[in-house]
């Protein structure tokens, strides 16, 4: 008898490593480490970690929403004038609530196969940048941002060689097209970097 196994699929997010980020002299945002692992087809990545914000969380739940009309999506923790990014008990309720959202998300499959979703996941691409790539506006495609962003943050010194050899090729900077792929040099955890700068929403 030949016994095939079928693996179940499975979807691990974890929001968590929450790092108050300054912005200028006066504003500061705190931005969430995003961590994911699975077997899932629908993902062309494995394992990802990205640093997001919430703001950001913001943006994608209102661009799903605007593309599955018929599904309520989950709630986000709610956005309250009391949050206080020095009292951990607030940090960690808004973790939490990030980390629901994004689980009730990634069970949706309609849901997973929005590419906002998975270059928000597994990118450090900015929300402008994720809709110029969907939209295809840019020289790169979903997937090769998204292979591009892990190769980045590999730190292999193989990549570093692709680094210098593209730099040569190129007038621009050493990513060419994938500019807003680069790691800055404050990469912090897992080769993640905070998300640009902007004013809270």
């Amino acid at each position: 008898l030949i016994f095939i196994m079928h693996l179940q699929e499975f979807v691990t997010v974890l929001v968590r490593d929450p790092r108050t980020q300054k912005e200028d002299s006066w504003h500061s945002y705190i931005d969430y480490e995003i961590f994911i692992h699975t077997n899932s087809m629908c993902f062309t990545r494995k394992t990802s970690c990205v640093r997001r914000r919430f703001r950001e969380f913001v943006w994608l739940r209102q661009r799903l929403q605007s593309n599955a009309v018929l599904i309520q999506l989950p709630e986000l923790p709610s956005k309250t004038p009391f949050f206080n990014m020095n009292n951990p008990h607030h940090v960690d309720h808004r973790r939490q609530g990030l980390q629901e959202f994004l689980e009730k998300i990634l069970q949706d499959a309609l849901l997973l196969s929005d590419s906002r979703l998975h270059l928000f996941l597994q990118t450090q691409l900015s929300p402008e940048d994720i809709e110029a790539c969907v939209s295809g506006q840019t020289k790169y495609s979903v997937a090769d941002a998204i292979h591009k962003f892990a190769s980045l943050n590999r730190r292999f010194p193989i990549e570093d060689e692709e680094r210098k050899k593209g730099k040569n090729d190129t007038d621009s900077d050493s990513e060419s097209s994938f500019s807003g792929l680069r790691p800055s040099d404050d990469s912090i955890s897992c080769g993640c970097k905070p998300s640009p700068a902007s004013e809270e929403s």
